[in-house]
C-alpha cells in the first residue's frame, strides 16, 4: 500500500452493547478497546441519535487513557448503518450521509447509524477524513431472494456485512484459495446473528439481521407472522415501540433478561431448565439457518465460517458443531472476527489510492425516489 502502511487511522465500531475502538499504524493494531454498556446506561436515551455525543465522549476518554493522539490522525473509519442499498465498498462521510441520519431516513433504527456522524466529529477535529466501510445495508442479494409472498413487502439485504466480507477474505486467505472461487455459508454471531451465502465473493444471500433468521442475543429473529400481526395490533403499540421489542430487547434478551452467553452457561450449570432450552433452541435455528444457505450454494461449499463475539465461546461453538457438520464441509473459525481490521483496511485502500470513496448520495436518493 505504498505509503499508507504508516498511516494513522482511528476506527470506531458502535455496536448494540458496546463502542469498540482502536487505533491502526497502517495494518497494524496499536491500540484496541471494547467498552462495554449496561442495559441500565443504555436505557438512558430515548433513541440511538441521542447516544452520540456520549458515545464520542466515550472515544475520548479512552484515547486519553491510552494516549491516542486525537489531533494527528489521516482517517477515522466508522462501521455503516442502513441508509440505503448499496454495494460494498468503502464511503465517505459526507452532508447527504449525515443528512439522512439526522432526519431518521433509514432502513431500520440501529447504533451503528452512529459510526459516520462519530468519524466525521473526530476527523473534522483532526483535519482528516471520515469512512465507513462495508454498511449494514450491503446490497448483493439475488433477485430470487428478494421476494416474499406479499409483493408491497420485499426482502431487505440488511446484515453484518463488514464481518462477513471479512470473514470470507480471511477464511479464502486460510484456505489458501482465491475468494472469488469459494462457496461458503458464513455465521456472524453477535448481538445480533447473520447467516449468508457467500457464492464467489458476492453476499447473494442472507437473512435480514434486523427481523428474520435465528433469535439472537437482543433480536427476536423469525416470527410466526400471524402471530405478530395480532401483537401488533393489540394494546395501541407504536412502530417505535415494536421495533425496540425486536432489536434490542428479542432473543435471550426477552427470554431470559441476559445477551452475555457467559452468564447463560453459568445458569445452565445451576440446573436452569429454562436457560438451556433458549440456548437449544437458538442452535437449532442457526443450525437450519445454515441448512437454508447451503440450498441457496445448492450444496456447494468449500467451508463453513464462523465468526462474532459469541463465537469466542468455546462452549457454545463446540455445541453448535456437530449441528452443522452434516453439511460436509471444513469449519473455519474466527472468533470475535475482523471488523476492526476490516475497517482500517478500507480506508486505507483510499488512502493508497488503491480504491475511490464512493459517494452514498445516489443510492440515498433512489431509495428515497423508490419510496414515494
Amino acid at each position: 500500500m505504498g505509503d499508507a502502511r504508516h498511516r494513522a487511522v482511528l476506527v470506531v465500531n458502535p455496536g448494540g452493547s458496546s463502542t469498540k475502538i482502536a487505533l491502526y499504524h497502517g495494518d497494524a493494531e496499536v491500540v484496541s478497546e471494547d467498552v462495554r454498556h449496561s442495559r441500565e446506561e443504555l436505557a438512558r436515551f430515548k433513541s440511538v441519535g441521542e447516544e452520540l455525543e456520549w458515545r464520542l465522549a466515550t472515544v475520548r476518554k479512552v484515547a486519553s487513557e491510552r494516549g491516542i493522539d486525537l489531533a494527528h490522525l489521516d482517517a477515522v473509519a466508522g462501521r455503516g448503518g442502513p441508509l440505503a442499498p448499496v454495494p460494498s465498498g468503502t464511503f465517505a462521510v459526507d452532508e447527504p450521509m449525515l443528512a439522512a441520519i439526522r432526519e431518521g431516513r433509514v432502513m431500520v433504527h440501529h447504533p451503528s447509524l452512529l459510526g459516520a456522524p462519530m468519524a466525521r466529529a473526530l476527523a473534522d477535529a483532526a483535519g482528516c477524513r471520515a469512512f465507513v466501510v462495508d454498511p449494514v445495508c450491503v446490497d448483493e442479494l439475488e433477485d430470487e431472494a428478494r421476494l416474499t409472498g406479499l409483493p408491497e413487502i420485499p426482502r431487505r439485504a440488511l446484515s453484518h456485512a463488514l464481518s462477513v466480507k471479512a470473514a470470507a477474505r480471511e477464511a479464502a486467505s486460510r484456505l489458501g484459495r482465491p475468494l472469488d472461487e469459494l462457496f461458503l455459508v458464513i455465521l456472524h454471531l453477535g448481538s445480533g446473528f447473520t447467516v449468508a451465502a457467500s457464492r464467489l465473493g458476492r453476499q447473494v444471500d442472507a437473512n435480514d439481521a434486523s427481523a428474520s433468521g435465528p433469535m439472537a442475543p437482543t433480536r427476536s429473529g423469525s416470527l410466526p407472522t400471524l402471530d405478530f400481526a395480532r401483537l401488533a395490533c393489540a394494546g395501541g403499540r407504536g412502530f417505535e415501540e415494536l421495533e425496540r421489542r425486536l432489536v434490542g430487547n428479542g432473543g435471550w434478551m426477552a427470554h431470559l433478561g441476559t445477551d452475555d452467553i457467559r452468564e447463560i452457561y453459568a445458569r445452565i450449570d445451576t440446573g436452569d431448565a429454562r436457560a438451556r432450552l433458549v440456548l437449544d433452541a437458538t442452535l437449532l435455528q442457526i443450525a437450519k439457518e445454515a441448512a437454508a444457505m447451503a440450498a441457496v450454494l445448492r450444496g456447494r461449499i468449500d467451508a463453513v465460517v464462523i465468526t462474532g463475539g459469541v463465537a469466542r465461546s468455546e462452549r457454545f461453538v463446540k455445541e453448535l458443531s456437530p449441528r452443522i457438520a452434516w453439511l460436509g464441509a471444513p469449519l473455519v473459525l474466527l472468533p470475535g472476527g475482523n471488523e476492526m481490521r476490516a475497517l482500517a483496511r478500507g480506508a486505507l485502500r483510499v488512502l493508497s489510492g488503491e480504491a475511490e470513496a464512493i459517494e452514498m448520495g445516489p443510492y440515498i436518493e433512489k431509495r428515497k425516489k423508490e419510496a414515494t
